[in-house]
């Protein structure tokens, strides 16, 4: 499952990439902060994969607090209007899958 998470934090920057240049347009601070989380996700799970057994939960749990990030800068992007929720469903469903999958291996 490790991963199969990993690969998956990737397929979310992908599929945010088109978001992100729209979001951007309209709020630069919220493009640039939904980026941040959206890397802290992949780069957090891919420490993991090589820390200690305290580290490496600890940098799980910090993916998760990252994509929930993610998956909140993309509720507020919707709410302001700077993409519909069709736009956002792909990035909002991996950052949910994300979600769960690191629940299971930090618990």
């Amino acid at each position: 499952m490790e991963f199969q998470v990993e690969k998956l934090s990737i397929q979310l920057i992908e599929a945010l990439c088109p978001l992100v240049g729209r979001i951007k347009r309209q709020d630069r601070s919220l493009s640039d902060q939904l980026t941040r989380a959206a890397s802290s996700v992949a780069l957090n799970i891919a420490e993991s994969n090589y820390s200690d057994p305290g580290n490496r939960r600890a940098r799980l749990f910090t993916a998760a607090g990252s994509a929930n990030e993610t998956r909140a800068a993309l509720r507020v992007a919707v709410a302001w209007g700077y993409c519909s929720p069709q736009q956002a469903e792909v990035s909002r469903t991996l950052a949910d899958r994300i979600i769960g999958m690191l629940w299971k291996l930090t618990h």
